[in-house]
């Protein structure tokens, strides 16, 4: 593949993955985006406790996905998690990876707890027009 496309693929990689960040950190504020919120958290357990069983707790497909892009680039990951690299490369800060894997697993679980309760609370009462 020629360096063109591998420096789309890494820019898009890194777009994606941190718009699919967000959302999953935030989706859930918005009513008509709860179901897809707890849709791409569910992606998100999914991925790393599941598909993590074979390929290492916190296994992130995207995150496997990108860093075999920038291999190809000749970049060297310095991070194991994207939510590491993402601090790394936005601010030049190197946290500690296991404070970052916390941090992480806290917002993780906080986003999903709500997103839960809030769709169940939705489905209870009935989605009104405007939450769908």
């Amino acid at each position: 593949m020629s360096d063109f496309f591998l420096h789309l693929f890494d820019i898009f990689f890194f777009a994606f993955h941190t718009i699919f960040i967000l959302f999953n950190i935030f989706g859930w504020l918005v009513p008509r985006w709860r179901m897809l919120n707890l849709l791409t958290l569910s992606l998100t357990a999914f991925s790393w406790f599941i598909l993590g069983i074979w390929y290492g707790w916190g296994y992130c497909f995207c995150t496997d996905w990108h860093w075999e892009v920038r291999e190809s680039l000749g970049y060297q990951n310095l991070s194991d998690s994207y939510i590491h690299f993402l601090i790394l490369k936005l601010t030049g800060i190197n946290l500690p990876p296991h404070l970052v894997d916390t941090g992480t697993a806290l917002v993780f679980f906080s986003a999903l707890f709500c997103s839960i309760y809030l769709n169940v609370k939705n489905w209870r009462n009935g989605y009104k027009k405007g939450d769908k």
